[in-house]
């Protein structure tokens, strides 16, 4: 017998709504079954929804994290979504540093305005 997931149940042991897991459906990322009017998840659909909420955690987009598990083979030893994953980790990780970068920039701008402003309100 095949182990199905109801909506409530992956909301519940993901910690996420109802209407999230909606919305992933609605983006072609989960294909749950119906049960008459009922959704009814697969393991793999709770596999991927697992798998999209790590890829969110790590500031993948939904378009990343579909691309990457859409390269899933079962009956591989799937090489290609592993080199394909490290390759968006190592852009995640330049975007980042060059994020950390700007950032880095702008808190020694503003520290240089603050003391300005200061400086000019102790010689009033």
């Amino acid at each position: 017998m095949t182990t199905v997931y109801s909506i409530s149940e992956l909301a519940q042991e993901f910690k996420v709504t109802p209407r999230t897991i909606r919305f992933y459906e609605e983006k072609g990322l989960l294909s749950p079954g119906r049960k008459g009017s009922v959704r009814v998840f697969s393991s793999a659909d709770r596999i991927r929804l697992k798998l999209i909420l790590r890829g969110k955690l790590i500031g993948f987009s939904l378009d990343e994290s579909r691309d990457i598990i859409d390269l899933y083979e079962p009956e591989t030893t799937n090489n290609r979504q592993l080199e394909s994953l490290l390759d968006k980790i190592s852009e995640k990780q330049l975007q980042l540093e060059q994020q950390k970068k700007e950032i880095n920039t702008m808190l020694k701008d503003l520290k240089k305005t603050e003391a300005i402003c200061l400086s000019a309100l102790s010689q009033r």
